[in-house]
């Protein structure tokens, strides 16, 4: 897979700059492993922290959980993501950064990734990027939580993992199969819908024949049909992309 499907959207004169910036940060943080537990918070919510990390195994979300115990999942890391880029310009964080499995991770503290930014534009670039990248995501997710339905959300959002997995090279560019540690009850907060409607959608697209989720395992049995579902919320990048297979909506 080519290193530019990396980058949703990039301007191709800056390719070989994000490429770069990749690798030299991967260099910096190189060394730096740490593993998380399932359920561990890696940043708690409302306070200073002071690192930026690379997931390298495992997922991971950025959540807001309120006074009264509702909870929100607002973006899902999957490995390759560079997360909590913001800790070099915030004295904290508003949300929670949760590892949704048991992931592995490097990490650089701001001074460093700071430094090197200032100093690289290779690196200054990724990182401003990442930032852009997330930006997508979650316009995507409002215009999904607002105007969508249930099924278009969990469509859109299984075609989403789906996608960047392939881009990443964690699963085959062609590969219709992969694991989901996530619960019904947490894609529940991120879709912003109860887990038992969660159950609901999920049986119809089972018994619609477009999706199995069973022991953590996604496995897409008609992927034409889960894009047609999901179609009204891919954005202009997936429309286009063969590996979040929205190529044939346009």
């Amino acid at each position: 897979m080519s290193a530019s499907a990396r980058f949703a959207l990039h301007r191709p004169e800056f390719l070989d700059a994000l490429v770069r910036g990749e690798d030299k940060i991967a260099e910096l943080t190189k060394a730096s492993s740490m593993t998380f537990a399932a359920g561990a918070s890696v940043i708690v919510a409302n306070t200073d922290h002071r690192f930026v990390y690379r997931l390298l195994q495992g997922w991971a979300c950025r959540s807001r959980q309120l006074a009264d115990g509702r909870n929100q999942f607002i973006l899902i890391f999957l490995p390759g993501d560079l997360f909590a880029v913001k800790s070099m310009f915030v004295t904290r964080h508003t949300d929670a950064v949760l590892a949704v499995s048991r992931i592995v991770v490097e990490r650089i503290h701001y001074r460093d990734l700071h430094a090197a930014y200032v100093a690289d534009s290779d690196i200054a670039t990724r990182c401003i990027w990442q930032v852009m990248e997330e930006e997508r995501r979650l316009h995507s997710w409002v215009v999904g939580l607002g105007q969508g339905s249930a099924e278009e959300r969990l469509a859109l959002l299984l075609l989403d993992f789906r996608g960047r997995l392939a881009q990443t090279g964690a699963i085959g560019p062609t590969s219709l199969a992969y694991n989901m540690p996530l619960t019904q009850a947490q894609l529940a907060d991120h879709l912003g819908i109860t887990a038992v409607h969660v159950n609901r959608v999920l049986k119809s697209f089972r018994e619609c024949g477009m999706v199995t989720i069973r022991d953590g395992q996604v496995v897409i049995t008609d992927i034409d049909a889960l894009a047609q579902c999901a179609s009204p919320l891919l954005d202009a990048h997936d429309r286009v992309t063969p590996e979040c297979e929205g190529a044939q909506q346009t």
